[in-house]
């Protein structure tokens, strides 16, 4: 969401970079430097259009500030996708929209890393892959259930 670009030919020219508003580290804003962490920033804005189904930039206000307020109003119904119809496993949610929250802070050093995004988005997955199994199972359960109760012929 980023890229360097070379300017001019010569090896003392500078780079610059180029990437889109609203994923690019605020820090780079002030610096003009981009760190280990800058890629974890975007890749957490993108993390949160996922989640959300909402765009990094609507209304003149940044997805973070939207997604933060209703986090701290407990508002996970409003934060997810609409498109989800409320099916999801809400703790596995709340890891994942922590994650991503934590990944798009303003500060990199309270970013974590790429390896500790992986570890933790491995285990929503599992999370909601275990939901789902759950669900699957309850659900054949209840057939067989529905099924042994009909009365057989006389």
């Amino acid at each position: 969401l980023s890229r360097s670009f070379q300017v001019g030919g010569e090896t003392n020219d500078s780079t610059v970079i180029a990437g889109t508003h609203g994923y690019l580290d605020p820090e780079y804003y002030n610096s003009g430097r981009l760190g280990e962490k800058s890629d974890v920033f975007s890749f957490g804005i993108v993390l949160l259009e996922i989640i959300t189904n909402q765009r990094v930039i609507s209304e003149n206000s940044h997805i973070t500030q939207s997604v933060g307020s209703k986090l701290n109003r407990g508002d996970i119904n409003g934060i997810m996708d609409p498109n989800l119809g409320g099916v999801y496993d809400t703790n596995s949610a709340w890891r994942a929209l922590e994650l991503a929250m934590s990944c798009a802070d303003p500060h990199s050093a309270n970013r974590p890393t790429m390896s500790h995004v992986i570890i933790e988005l491995k285990e929503c997955l599992a999370c909601e892959n275990s939901r789902i199994s759950e669900s699957r199972g309850f659900e054949s359960q209840e057939m067989s259930l529905d099924t042994s109760v009909v009365p057989g012929p006389r």
